[in-house]
């Protein structure tokens, strides 16, 4: 059950939804639910949300927001993300509190992974 008046779902465009499904399966163990060959949905991830097939994607300089995961072992996320296509676009840098890196997926959204100590 959804919880009133709490964020629920969030959709990223995808040219390449294969290659995207393929990375977050890799790399955060995502599984998805396709609705037909222009969509795809993943859930149990702290939000739930899906891919649609379009010639966009999600930037931080263009305004987007910054959707950030979480890792015990930023060191080991970082090379997972390379390892399977993943474009590292700010590498591991520190802020109060913690480090965190910025990565675009094979369709080129940008997404962030932060933890507590370097």
């Amino acid at each position: 059950m959804s919880d009133h008046e709490k964020l629920n779902y969030v959709e990223f465009p995808a040219y390449d939804l294969p290659a995207t499904k393929t990375f977050f399966s890799n790399v955060f163990n995502w599984q998805f639910t396709d609705y037909g060959p222009e969509y795809t949905a993943f859930s149990g991830q702290g939000l739930d949300g899906g891919f649609f097939n379009a010639p966009l994607k999600s930037l931080t300089q263009n305004g987007a927001a910054l959707l950030v995961f979480y890792s015990n072992d930023i060191h080991a996320t970082y090379k997972k993300v390379q390892l399977h296509g993943g474009t590292i676009l700010k590498p591991i840098f520190e802020f109060p509190g913690g480090c965190r890196f910025h990565f675009a997926e094979p369709s080129g959204n940008e997404f962030a992974v932060w933890a507590e100590k370097h």
